[in-house]
């Protein structure tokens, strides 16, 4: 199947073209080197015959400027033909070295400027072959998902890939009903069912639930199974598979991140097909989503999305304290006795290494020192705020244009209400349509729409840099805002979505997709039409069943041949220097 990524293969073929090259050059320049070597044969022979005879020294300058001017002439065609090449083999890394010069220069905080030379490309292979039909394939897979609401859509994403490898019919995952949040919603509650099956059906074949005909003619109930964490496809085919050929159904439990980051480029790829655009949501969510972020759009130009997830559960995992004495480390004390296996950890060195979640009073600070104005509009994703409204108190201060979904639709959402996962949904539509998305944490959701809002052409993402940051908001009482501000901006250098913080393939697949295209060099006019295109293209959740023609339109205009480097456009925005 091709499921092996033989990277070490790659590296061999890479070499391919400098093995050319050389093999190229020696054919051409051989005869020189050998009229050199000739010449200087004859000459010192001719030097030791005649050792006590005199040489004019006309003919020995003669020899020495015929020798250079060979010379000359072979290093000349060299560096001509090196040159040539290094501009056909090196194409791609222009547009990366012009990223490294320009690291120091000023950032725009509302967009990356080169975000617009990226786009999604998931689209299926040519020799990918189609999915195998129900009666045919191996058996029937069965997933139980596990945590949250976007922990378990890791799960689901990496169940259609594990089905592939396993040539098996996908049965709909089922939701974690028991985890912390103890939402009893089911998948069709959540998600467009219909429209993630017809969706993928040219890659796995997904039914709602095992045939009926099916279930009775088993002699036993399907069988049980947990595999390990970024287990690679050889674990599925060597573990799995022979219990669902024996037993025609396997379920597995606890699905989340059992999957490897790293796969063959088609599977990565249909990791991305089916993250980014067969799981829809429902309509009633998605309306209420949409909603919210028209009146967003009503009120401000622009604004930022915060995902601040501070609730207690979050804050007694981390193991961190946050300067409520002793009542905190009561409370979030009886919290972490839930999780039996938690380490005991210090506060004082998670701190330092960067593992605590930034406070509401922290996220503000780092925002106003890298240039948002007090009058930046925000939208906060959260639920249950550790602390309540004086906690939220020093954020709002500083940025009194705050909303969350509860005050811009109170009512709309009543329904919403005993289930987080339906209102984690509507946050998730918020923040992915935001100009400027900001985490205070790691977590599942950061994740997953960090790597969503890269897919979607690098929309500027704030990660905070925690572990330079835990210093700086404990210093900041003895330096000046200017100072303070400086120093924020440089700590944040490499954590602000940037396209080349990590290139594709490295890191966490769901945080950083390697299913992410570089846009071809074009010169202006065409530049002009690609904007046009990536703005029709744009995901908003509206997709008809189909294959995306707007990334069918992109891929012709990748083969395109080019030659002249883009000229990267400034956009509109408040930037700051070092």
């Amino acid at each position: 199947m091709g499921v092996a990524n033989k990277a070490w293969r790659l590296s061999l073929l890479s070499e391919k073209p400098n093995l050319a090259l050389s093999n190229q050059l020696n054919g051409k320049h051989y005869q020189d080197h050998q009229n050199i070597y000739n010449d200087w044969r004859w000459w010192r022979s001719s030097a030791t015959q005649q050792q006590r005879r005199k040489v004019p020294w006309s003919l020995v300058c003669g020899l020495m400027l015929f020798g250079l001017g060979l010379v000359s002439l072979f290093t000349g065609h060299v560096a001509s033909d090196l040159e040539w090449y290094s501009q056909r083999l090196v194409k791609r890394s222009i547009f990366y070295s012009r990223l490294e010069g320009r690291r120091r220069e000023a950032i725009d905080i509302w967009k990356s400027k080169y975000s617009n030379l990226f786009y999604g490309c998931s689209e299926r292979g040519r020799n990918f072959p189609p999915a195998v039909r129900e009666r045919a394939s191996n058996g029937y897979l069965l997933i139980a998902a596990s945590g949250g609401l976007n922990q378990q859509r890791t799960g689901i994403t990496d169940a259609v890939v594990v089905a592939r490898i396993l040539n098996a019919t996908l049965v709909v995952p089922e939701l974690d009903h028991h985890s912390y949040w103890k939402d009893n919603s089911d998948f069709v509650n959540i998600f467009d069912v219909d429209w993630f099956i017809s969706y993928l059906a040219k890659d796995v074949t997904i039914v709602k639930r095992v045939p009926d005909k099916v279930m009775r003619s088993m002699e036993k109930p399907p069988y049980t199974m947990r595999v390990p964490r970024k287990s690679p496809p050889e674990y599925y085919l060597d573990q799995v598979l022979p219990i669902l050929l024996r037993r025609r159904a396997v379920q597995l439990t606890k699905f989340d991140y059992r999957l490897a980051s790293n796969l063959d480029e088609e599977l990565q790829k249909l990791r991305c097909r089916a993250n980014y655009h067969a799981l829809r949501f429902t309509k009633p969510i998605q309306e209420i989503g949409e909603r919210l972020v028209t009146k967003m759009r009503t009120m401000a130009k622009r604004y930022i999305a915060i995902h601040l997830r501070f609730e207690p559960d979050m804050l007694a995992f981390s193991g961190c304290y946050f300067g409520g004495g002793e009542k905190e480390k009561f409370e979030l004390g009886e919290i972490r006795k839930r999780w039996a296996t938690l380490p005991d950890l210090s506060p004082d060195g998670e701190r330092e290494r960067g593992k605590c979640p930034l406070t509401p009073h922290e996220v503000g600070l780092m925002l106003r020192a890298l240039g948002f104005a007090n009058d930046t509009y925000l939208y906060v994703a959260s639920g249950e705020i550790y602390g309540g409204e004086e906690t939220l108190r020093p954020l709002r201060e500083l940025f009194p244009n705050f909303y969350t979904k509860e005050m811009l639709a109170m009512k709309e959402l009543k329904s919403f209400f005993p289930f987080s996962s339906r209102m984690a949904a509507i946050d998730y539509i918020v923040c992915d349509e935001s100009d400027v998305f900001v985490t205070n944490n790691n977590g599942n959701m950061a994740k997953i729409l960090a790597g969503r809002r890269r897919y979607a052409g690098h929309k500027r993402t704030i990660r905070p840099n925690a572990k330079k940051l835990s210093a700086l908001f404990k210093a900041r009482d003895h330096m000046d805002w200017d100072t303070f501000s400086k120093k924020v901006k440089a700590s944040q250098r490499g954590f602000m979505g940037e396209p080349n913080e990590v290139r594709p393939g490295r890191g966490d697949f769901h945080e950083y997709p390697s299913c992410i295209c570089e846009k071809p060099f074009t010169d202006d006019k065409n530049r002009k039409g690609e904007a046009l295109l990536s703005d029709r293209i744009h995901m908003n959740f509206k997709e008809n069943v189909g294959e995306n023609q707007g990334d069918k339109s992109l891929q012709r205009l990748k083969k395109r041949s080019m030659e002249e480097l883009i000229s990267l456009r400034e956009e509109d925005g408040e930037n700051f220097p070092d």
